[in-house]
């Protein structure tokens, strides 16, 4: 039964720290000044025009597109709600404490960016394989697959192609920055994902019924077995 809970705490702790570092990864994309990445774009747009820090701004997206992604009946996971709060929150902290220099050079500025990217990458690993439940864009991903019956590619593309054409036209700040995130994210995370030896299809994403009944069970058998014991 200790091995149960603390199989449990070392899942919690892959999680939160894949989510800081993929808060982490993000400000180092946006401090290599080059552009944001597509949903930053639109994450800056919507901060500028509602008086919003950039976390506030990602955390008030994520709930809109959660309350889509339920909408449509896709079923969350624990780590959806985490990911829905925290990576915007632990932005916030990072900007507010300057931890990562804004790059005032093309050459550095591109080191940064692909640093960032990897770091992403590697955050995703983390909360991925932690198994709580997919991110709220990756949640709207696989309802507009379902729907749709388009590719995975497409929906995703589509997706974050609107959130930079109207990120943009709310005043984000696109770049060069923006086609290097937009076209090398999913080469990062993938050689991430291949040197780790990850494979994403063979981790169970636990909706958050599911995480849930699995806790109290764990409680109730806890409780018997404390019983037993006295």
């Amino acid at each position: 039964m200790l091995n149960a809970f603390s199989s449990e705490i070392l899942r919690i702790i892959k999680l939160f720290l894949g989510l800081f570092l993929f808060a982490l990864g993000i400000i180092m994309t946006l401090q290599a000044n080059l552009g944001f990445p597509p949903w930053d774009v639109f994450h800056q747009g919507v901060a500028l025009n509602l008086g919003l820090t950039l976390g506030r701004a990602s955390i008030l997206t994520a709930f809109v597109i959660v309350a889509i992604a339920v909408f449509m009946k896709e079923r969350l996971g624990f780590g959806t709600l985490c990911n829905m709060i925290f990576i915007g929150f632990f932005m916030d902290i990072i900007l507010s404490g300057e931890w990562i220099p804004l790059m005032g050079g093309f050459v550095s500025g591109v080191g940064m960016m692909v640093s960032g990217l990897f770091v992403i990458g590697f955050g995703s690993f983390l909360y991925i394989g932690a198994g709580y439940g997919a991110g709220p864009r990756d949640s709207l991903m696989v309802v507009l697959t379902k729907r749709t019956g388009k590719s995975v590619g497409l929906c995703r593309g589509c997706m974050e192609g609107a959130a930079l054409l109207v990120g943009w036209l709310l005043g984000g700040h696109a770049g060069i920055g923006t086609v290097i995130s937009a076209l090398g994210i999913g080469f990062a995370v993938q050689i991430v994902f291949s040197i780790l030896r990850f494979d994403v299809k063979a981790v169970h994403q636990e909706s958050f019924y599911e995480t849930c009944m699995r806790l109290l069970t764990l409680l109730h058998y806890s409780r018997l077995s404390t019983k037993r014991k006295g």
